[in-house]
């Protein structure tokens, strides 16, 4: 639900567009209002988890969630969706990364790596077949569906955990405030240039001034965690060289998979012609790969490495995006885009999983909670990033006038989502070709830190 969110309006975006009389802009927030706040409270909310309590904060963060979506489907304008769909974004960050950090204190080590398999796989499933959800629900219902059928799943949720989950704890049980306050600032900093970019001026003073406060916050921040005595980011993670390269990488991923999403559905109904439906059937090939590709790349991935799947993922990304640029125009039929299609989903179910892999086996099981949290930040950073600067360079070759200006657009915009993914295959390549053993704690230091839950013991 929380990774389906941050997608799922993009097959709805024409109808939101028409029925609150939004703008480009203020379809940009739409999207990018949840993932700012997302990215920027994400290693706040599992630094929350580890001090207070994982089970607590992640209840708390749903209950967030579920009534934010409730107010989105309220909302009797534009900037009332976008404030709401902020709040939705704080919820999530609470939750996302709380959920894979229960799992792996649940499950015993020889039951982790397929409960974490499972578990990327429903992830990227939802990721993937967002834009269809949001389709069908905008076409045969109302967009303000998408947000409504959250209610069941988070009281459900909400119920539930109690009663199958235990709580549990981080490694540090005090809680670096400081390293919370840098680390939300900065952020907030850097995400709040990026989306404001198009409106107030890539060179504007806000955006610099934002930019380099957000640098400079981000600066003091990894110079305090070196500091204190305990982290909510220990820098040692960026020594092994899988973390330090996976994490940029998927950043790519990301920047290249949200820029597509937030003008091929709009493509479809714009310039082809289709209704939100139409739309999101025209992109069900990306989440028809996942099925096949996701558990492949996860075996294999065990005796081959990470790094030859996000390469070769990445490497199709390029391809096939810089093919849609090449052919895309009014009278282009889908059946020449669908290859294309079909390559992009391969890849990116190739490259993410991938990804992630190298960033959690880089660290103990005990420190997979703060790996996550700085994975996905770096994930939905990805996706502002690859929305803003998409959205600025559709603006400045085209626009909705006609369906040739929209095309302009695209065709630029698509340009630019294939240059993320060459540099992605780029960084890439520093990742390590074989997989490296996970790194041990000494006997009996894992089960005081980790107990295993009561699935494990049964």
């Amino acid at each position: 639900m929380m990774a389906m969110d941050s997608v799922v309006v993009s097959t709805a975006l024409t109808t939101i567009r028409r029925d609150l009389t939004a703008s480009t802009a203020s379809l940009e927030w739409v999207v990018n209002a949840y993932n700012l706040a997302f990215a920027v409270l994400l290693l706040t909310g599992a630094a929350l988890g580890d001090r207070f309590g994982r089970r607590r904060i992640f209840l708390g963060g749903l209950a967030t969630f579920t009534a934010a979506s409730a107010a989105c489907a309220l909302s009797p304008g534009v900037g009332a969706l976008i404030a709401f769909r902020a709040v939705q974004g704080a919820g999530a960050a609470m939750v996302l990364p709380l959920s894979l950090t229960m799992i792996s204190a649940i499950f015993p080590p020889r039951q982790r790596g397929k409960a974490m398999g499972l578990y990327l796989g429903f992830t990227g499933l939802a990721t993937f077949s967002g834009p269809f959800i949001g389709g069908v629900i905008a076409e045969g219902l109302a967009w303000q569906w998408i947000f409504w059928l959250n209610l069941p799943v988070g009281l459900v949720t909400i119920a539930l955990t109690p009663r199958r989950v235990d709580e549990s704890h981080g490694p540090n049980t005090r809680f670096d405030l400081a390293g919370v306050v840098l680390v939300t600032l900065g952020a907030l900093g850097l995400v709040w240039g990026l989306v404001r970019g198009n409106t107030a001026g890539w060179v504007s003073p806000e955006v610099l001034v934002c930019w380099a406060l957000g640098v400079a916050l981000v600066v003091a921040f990894v110079r305090w965690e070196q500091r204190t005595a305990a982290p909510m980011l220990p820098m040692r993670f960026f020594r092994a060289r899988a973390f330090a390269t996976a994490n940029p990488a998927n950043f790519l991923v990301f920047a290249s998979l949200y820029g597509t999403l937030f003008f091929l559905a709009q493509y479809f109904q714009t310039v082809l012609g289709t209704g939100p439906l139409g739309a999101g059937l025209r992109l069900m090939p990306w989440s028809a790969t996942l099925m096949v590709c996701g558990p492949v790349v996860g075996r294999l991935a065990d005796s081959f490495g990470e790094r030859a799947f996000v390469i070769g993922g990445l490497l199709l990304q390029t391809l096939s995006m810089g093919w849609i640029a090449l052919v895309a125009g009014t009278g282009t039929s889908y059946l020449t885009l669908l290859p294309a299609l079909i390559l992009s989903g391969v890849g990116l179910t190739m490259a993410m999983p991938a990804a992630q892999r190298a960033v959690v086996g880089a660290v103990r099981p005990q420190e997979i909670g703060q790996a996550s949290g700085v994975f996905m930040m770096l994930r939905i950073f990805g996706g502002v990033f690859g929305v803003a600067v998409t959205v600025a360079v559709f603006a400045g070759r085209g626009g909705y006038a006609s369906p040739e200006q929209f095309t302009r657009g695209f065709t630029a915009a698509m340009t630019a989502v294939t240059g993320y993914a060459l540099l992605g295959v780029l960084v890439a390549l520093g990742i390590p070709a074989r997989p490296r053993a996970e790194p041990a704690p000494p006997v009996g230091v894992l089960a005081q830190q980790e107990a295993p839950g009561p699935l494990a013991r049964s």
